[in-house]
């Protein structure tokens, strides 16, 4: 019983470890984010760190597959409520669409997006561990409750994977602007006229006919 106090203290350090990481380069790039001030920041010695991940570059790409985890968790978490019975299935979708515009529009969502900008030339692997780890699996997730949806006869779409995407697509297209990169704090009224917008032209796409929006 012993023996778990420190693991349990281990796990903990790495996972702060890791937050301040992702805090330190999001705020101020790879290349000025300083090991001392990420392990000052995660209340660890300097050594500490480098015990846990080897080195910066170790931690970079660690940090960023740990806020993809959490971008995974929380927009899996939406997208189950999307049922194959469909009752009031606009209704569910402009849901889950708010919740998904939520997810993006986080603080954390956008300060991965922007790290990802700055250091894409320099570490290109970093978008393939975000794809692999998050982007990738939650498209896979929501095309598999289309798919679904379109078995029990409450969307027509010959290709769910599409459909998802499109789906996304309709969602967060205008976002980037709209919140000018996570530096403007778009209202949620302004969110939530979105995600029924996008609800509204998918079903129009997608609907069987006698379950599309009035025009």
């Amino acid at each position: 019983m012993s023996a778990a106090v420190p693991a349990r203290g281990r796990i903990d350090k790495r996972q702060a470890i890791l937050t301040a990481a992702f805090a330190v380069f999001a705020r101020a790039g790879y290349a000025q984010a300083g090991v001392d001030v990420i392990a000052a920041e995660a209340g660890v010695a300097k050594a500490t760190v480098y015990s846990h991940f080897g080195d910066k570059e170790t931690l970079l790409r660690e940090a960023v597959a740990a806020s993809a985890d959490q971008a995974l968790a929380d927009n899996l978490a939406a997208i189950e409520r999307i049922t194959d019975r469909g009752h009031d299935l606009r209704a569910t979708l402009e849901g889950v669409g708010l919740r998904l515009l939520q997810c993006y529009c986080d603080e954390r969502s956008w300060a991965l997006r922007r790290l990802l900008s700055a250091e894409i030339n320099q570490f290109p692997d970093l978008l393939d561990i975000i794809h692999t780890r998050a982007a990738d699996r939650i498209t896979d997730a929501l095309a598999d409750r289309l798919a679904r949806l379109t078995v029990s006869g409450h969307l027509h779409t010959s290709d769910p994977l599409l459909a998802a995407e499109q789906f996304f697509a309709l969602l967060t297209g205008p976002m980037d602007k709209r919140a000018r990169l996570g530096t403007r704090q778009v209202p949620a009224a302004e969110l939530r006229a979105f995600a029924n917008a996008a609800v509204h032209t998918f079903l129009h796409a997608f609907a069987v006919a006698d379950s599309r929006p009035a025009r």
